[in-house]
């Protein structure tokens, strides 16, 4: 009998593109000391946060991800027609539906590719990362873009210190693909406890929490605002890291020795200098840009791994440890080989076809709703009315 040795070779996700995406405006501690009962040096202090970015009217979830998804497909010189899958973890969509994954695969042109958010909070690019793998290693897909996009202001209560001065805006985002190459995804492990559900959220439509504060929670909740018990959280988060992430590398079949970066959820600096000392790993070895850009949710893990990226600091066949906690309560760690070989030089031909690809996407798009409202007005237009007068 033949045997298909091709279909049964072990398959592996590589990350083989990255980009971001972050708005242009700056808020700084000295701005909040304007709006709320803070200072520069408290903040610092119990956050290690500077500043942080905050999306503009017209900035959206949608848009700091498209912008970022373009980045990605560039340093993968990768057509977006050649996607399969598009997934946004974003606790922070442009609708309850349809989709922002939607709407980013409308407007790069991904004729090809299924879209979804998936919602984990901040652990949720890791959640994202590995249904992109597993879709990879099963076979199924052989291009996937994964992206990490939030508006975390438009959440916020602007008078409550405790929330406002933690989070920002931005994108970030990864090409994963398919490989006979050994490394890239290694290892995940994925967690969740519903019974913390209360210490940080952020209610809609439906939620009874948001209707009932009375029923068992802390504290009153308004709905599409965050509230977080700050003391709690860091607690979690702690415990977790120091949890997780010693898992995921046994899970690959490495020591902690093997590691050669750590890629924390930009939360809070005092908490990835405590998992430092209870992992007992230089902090050097933390990959960290909390003091610029603050708390962006499921953005913050793809921010600091592409800043990382393009400033070279990750090297071919490194060991990288991604670390993610927050709302749900979530959390998740996952160990990567970084790199096949160097990324491929974007060609001058590649560039262009990309470049059509997003103008056709947007004509498509215009096109397609313009003859879906034809179509309905001539479905609604009695046949007396488009005959011409006898």
């Amino acid at each position: 009998m033949a045997t298909n040795h091709q279909a049964s070779a072990p398959r592996y996700a590589h990350i083989t593109g990255w980009g971001m995406a972050v708005p242009e405006r700056v808020l700084t501690n000295l701005d909040l000391e304007a709006i709320v009962d803070t200072s520069d040096e408290w903040i610092r202090e119990r956050t290690g946060i500077r500043e942080r970015r905050i999306a503009a009217e017209k900035e959206t979830t949608a848009t700091l991800g498209i912008t970022a998804a373009r980045r990605a497909l560039e340093v993968a010189n990768a057509l977006p027609s050649k996607l399969d899958l598009v997934i946004v973890a974003t606790s922070t969509p442009e609708h309850i539906f349809p989709s922002t994954a939607s709407l980013i695969q409308d407007a790069l042109g991904a004729s090809s590719a299924g879209a979804f958010d998936l919602s984990a909070a901040c652990t949720g690019f890791i959640y994202a990362l590995d249904m992109a793998a597993q879709a990879i290693r099963s076979g199924s897909i052989e291009m996937a873009l994964v992206i990490g996009a939030e508006t975390m202001s438009r959440l916020l209560d602007w008078e409550d210190r405790g929330t406002c001065i933690l989070f920002g805006d931005g994108a970030g985002a990864v090409v994963l693909q398919a490989s006979s190459v050994p490394g890239g995804l290694l290892s995940t492990v994925l967690r969740s406890d519903g019974s913390g559900r209360d210490l940080l959220a952020a209610p809609t439509v439906g939620s009874k929490d948001a209707y009932a504060p009375e029923a068992g929670l802390e504290h009153n909740i308004a709905m599409h605002k965050m509230t977080m018990n700050g003391r709690e959280v860091f607690r979690f988060a702690t415990r977790v890291m120091k949890e997780s992430i010693p898992e995921a590398v046994a899970r690959a079949g490495l020591t902690m020795n093997d590691v050669d970066w750590i890629v924390p959820h930009q939360a809070n600096q005092r908490i990835i200098e405590h998992a430092a000392r209870s992992l007992d790993i230089p902090l050097e070895k933390f990959i960290s840009n909390v003091e610029r850009f603050g708390n962006t949710s499921a953005a913050s893990i793809p921010i600091a791994l592409c800043e990382a990226a393009e400033a070279g600091r990750i090297k071919a066949d490194q060991i990288l440890v991604l670390v993610g906690f927050g709302a749900g309560l979530a959390w998740g760690s996952m160990v990567i080989k970084w790199g096949i070989a160097e990324p491929p030089e974007p060609t001058r031909r590649n560039r262009y076809q990309r470049q059509v690809a997003y103008t056709f996407a947007r004509q498509r798009s215009r096109l397609a709703r313009t003859l879906r409202r034809i179509g309905a007005w001539i479905q609604r237009t009695p046949l007396r009315r488009l005959l011409p007068p006898e």
